[in-house]
């Protein structure tokens, strides 16, 4: 799903930016398609089925919240939301509505591929098998077993939880409170904060070399952490 030929949608009011965007994608081997308002985007998205959409968030009439909120009651295509309003309280009403990404207005076009990438990568790796390889970190979703460097790695069941969550949704900027969400269901978040950090920090003990410089959970201050993914294997578990 990462390679060039993937379909992006584009949602953004203002044609100049559509043109770069497009041109910049184009150029690279993405299919593109259009779209100048969130009503638009929600009648092309059936029919051009992207694999990714990028999505201004401050469009006329139906904002790009509320069309995320929309699009995540039926489909879970990777967006990434892009827009000139950086503040951390926006960023995380985002991310919280299921968008997967925020890329802050201006900004390069490598770091725009870069995101894309990890975005399509992540779609590949939930579809691709229960067995997820990153660097010397190997989970088996199905076997519920861990291992680093080829040696078991023992979890309690909550620190299980979170790195189930991490992988499910590698390279995908996660919140705290959508953390929260994933592994402690209905609990009040206010209550759980500090249990989530707790069990990150247990979590970066066990598996990081140096937990004060993590390599695999990554914290994205004021907002929330993301599983880096560098390369992934699946196959099928061994029953040996």
């Amino acid at each position: 799903m990462s390679d060039p030929g993937s379909r992006i949608l584009i949602v953004d009011d203002e044609a100049g930016i559509r043109r770069f965007l497009h041109a910049s994608l184009e150029s690279r081997g993405y299919s593109i398609h259009e779209a100048s308002t969130g009503e638009e985007a929600l009648q092309v998205v059936p029919a051009f089925r992207p694999d990714l959409i990028l999505l201004d968030l401050g469009l006329p009439g139906m904002g790009g919240k509320q069309v995320t909120s929309s699009l995540r009651e039926w489909t879970q295509t990777p967006i990434i939301i892009l827009s000139v309003q950086g503040d951390e309280s926006e960023k995380i009403a985002a991310l919280d509505a299921g968008a997967d990404d925020y890329l802050t207005k201006p900004f390069g076009a490598g770091e725009l591929l870069a995101r894309i990438r990890a975005a399509l990568r992540r779609v590949g790796q939930q579809e691709g098998g229960p067995v997820f390889v990153t660097g010397e970190l190997t989970v088996d979703l199905v076997g519920r077993s861990v291992r680093l460097g080829g040696e078991d790695v023992q979890l309690t069941p909550t620190e299980y939880s979170l790195l189930k969550a991490f992988v499910v949704h590698a390279n995908k900027l996660l919140t705290h409170r959508q953390l929260v969400r994933e592994v402690w269901g209905g609990a009040h978040y206010e209550d759980t904060q500090h249990l989530l950090r707790v069990n990150i920090s247990n979590l970066r003990r066990k598996l990081e070399a140096d937990p004060t410089r993590p390599h695999y959970i990554l914290t994205e201050p004021g907002v929330g952490y993301r599983l880096r993914a560098e390369s992934r294997v699946s196959a099928a578990p061994s029953n040996v």
